[in-house]
């Protein structure tokens, strides 16, 4: 395969130089007054910000994402972000991030949502390899009801679940973050004709091999692959290049998660191999399914501790 997604994953800002940290790292849009800036990617840019008209020792207790420079005349990014926005405020869950302002008309755009405590699943997988079972599952069933949210409320499907995209926080709460690439079910673009949609690891297959549209079980098959990865500590497929990746996840059935973490219990693991399914028919049929099935696997591992 010739062509290969243009990546928009997220990337550390280079260090500012002195003369340029002042005018890059602090600033102002609209009415917001920039802090810092976090984070940044191919496509946008992440501030700390606080209310510009507030006082001057005011926390910074918001995150405003702003679409770099260059994108502010590609109608497609422009529509992202527009969706962005129209999604954050249009559902309100626990377990998803709200959109609290935006600016989306006309340059520069951006959303700003309330700032998270906590650290990214992926983070957490860096620093400590596995989690608790019973903590993981938790983990998955408030992001599956988040899914479940975004779907039934605003009928879109996230198509970016993964471990970066997931906020722990101290107290376990988890947030799905990033509603940046979301779209319609109705959409039939092929992966290597969107400039961002998902990340290969964490893709369904139905997405990867045809313009065949997307469904709510291609976000239950991403959520499969992140329940995977914090189960075993490994992602099922792991391709030399993208093309090799994509066949794995087309054709190649993941290694028994029990053979991986064999203290994992059989009902757990048939969930997580059914989320997995090639079709996606014979995968939970909604989020909300997958939710339930997470309850009563949460309390049968307390029970199971408990003994």
């Amino acid at each position: 395969m010739a062509t290969v997604e243009k990546s928009f994953a997220a990337k550390p800002p280079a260090a500012p130089t002195a003369e340029g940290s002042a005018s890059r790292l602090i600033g102002r849009i609209g009415p917001w007054q920039l802090v810092r800036l976090i984070n940044e990617s191919e496509l946008a840019r992440v501030y700390l910000a606080r209310p510009a008209e507030g006082a001057d020792d005011a926390p910074d207790s918001y995150v405003l994402k702003v679409l770099r420079k260059e994108w502010w005349r590609d109608p497609h990014a422009i529509e992202m972000q527009r969706r962005a926005a129209w999604v954050g405020r249009k559902v309100s869950h626990p377990h998803l991030l709200p959109v609290l302002s935006a600016g989306v008309e006309q340059p520069p755009f951006y959303t700003v949502s309330p700032k998270l405590e906590g650290r990214s699943l992926a983070r957490i997988l860096e620093q400590q390899r596995s989690l608790p079972l019973a903590l993981t599952l938790w983990i998955a069933r408030q992001v599956a009801e988040a899914l479940d949210a975004l779907h039934t409320t605003a009928r879109m499907i996230h198509s970016d679940v993964k471990p970066a995209n997931i906020v722990v926080g101290p107290d376990g709460h988890a947030t799905l973050v990033d509603l940046g690439f979301v779209h319609t079910p109705g959409e039939s673009r092929h992966w290597s004709q969107r400039p961002v949609y998902g990340t290969l690891n964490y893709l369904a297959p139905e997405t990867l091999t045809s313009a065949l549209a997307a469904s709510p079980q291609s976000d239950v098959y991403s959520l499969g692959v992140t329940l995977y990865e914090v189960l075993c500590g490994a992602l099922p497929f792991v391709g030399r290049d993208a093309e090799h990746l994509l066949r794995l996840h087309r054709e190649a059935k993941p290694e028994c998660v029990r053979a991986r973490r064999p203290d994992t219990p059989k009902g757990v693991a048939s969930l997580v191999h059914r989320m997995l399914a090639k079709d996606p028919l014979r995968r939970p049929e909604t989020a909300a399914a997958v939710a339930e099935e997470l309850v009563r696997l949460e309390i049968e591992s307390f029970a199971s501790a408990a003994a």
